[in-house]
């Protein structure tokens, strides 16, 4: 029951995560910057509260959940067609991703229709080209494709953080998305610590190297650019 009801309630929290990151994009995407500043601190409280979720399963033990394990299969939060949607929204667009949903013509339909929009990373950098100068071919990129650190990008966050009085709304919403994946990146390790807490290192039920895979997520960041500025400034 507390299995099922974890993953139940963080479903519906991701549900509204998704609502409030598309109208977030959408407003950016529209020039109706304060807008979104509202939504993308809800969405951080959002995953706040997925954090505090994991509280609650830590308190699961190796010996419950073996009880059941075998009755999951093969089944795995890969499977989470929603968290996959996240990620691609946020910009973190890997194409293979959508092989665990090829079962479901529709979730992959779902998928692919978000990897042909600009993410939201891809929005706010948008609005950050109107503000500083960035790069054409980042402009001009395939949507669809991985994002990868571009120092021009990071030259054009260095430009706004030093004169943050001059660029206070690009200032403002560079913020907005640290404090996001600051919580995003908390989720992520909790994750990790909670599965290692339950069932070592032994592989995941999706067929993943299970703690060592989930430790190099660790290392991935939606806006990699907003964190290396940090360094020169």
């Amino acid at each position: 029951m507390l299995f099922i009801v974890q993953h139940q309630t963080s479903e519906l929290w991701m549900r509204l995560a998704l609502h409030e990151l598309g109208a977030a994009r959408a407003a950016i995407l529209g020039g109706e910057l304060r807008p979104a500043f509202k939504m993308l601190a809800r969405v951080a409280r959002i995953f706040e509260q997925l954090n505090g979720a994991w509280e609650v399963l830590r308190t699961m033990t190796p010996s419950d959940y073996t009880r059941f394990r075998g009755a999951l299969g093969r089944s795995s939060g890969f499977q989470s067609w929603q968290y996959r949607l996240i990620e691609f929204t946020l910009g973190n667009r890997n194409p293979a991703m959508l092989k665990p949903h090829a079962h479901r013509p529709d979730l992959v339909a779902a998928l692919e229709a978000e990897l042909g929009r600009p993410s939201l990373h891809d929005a706010a950098l948008g609005h950050l080209a109107r503000t500083v100068p960035v790069p054409a071919e980042v402009l001009g990129r395939d949507v669809a494709r991985p994002w990868r650190a571009h120092d021009g990008v990071r030259a054009a966050w260095a430009e706004v953080y030093r004169a943050p009085e001059r660029h206070r709304e690009a200032y403002e919403l560079a913020e907005k998305l640290v404090d996001f994946e600051d919580y995003f990146r908390r989720w992520r390790f909790n994750h990790v610590t909670t599965v290692e807490r339950v069932i070592g290192i032994k592989r995941g039920t999706g067929g993943t190297s299970g703690v060592p895979y989930l430790r190099r997520m660790l290392e991935v960041e939606l806006f990699p650019e907003l964190w290396a500025v940090r360094t020169e400034l």
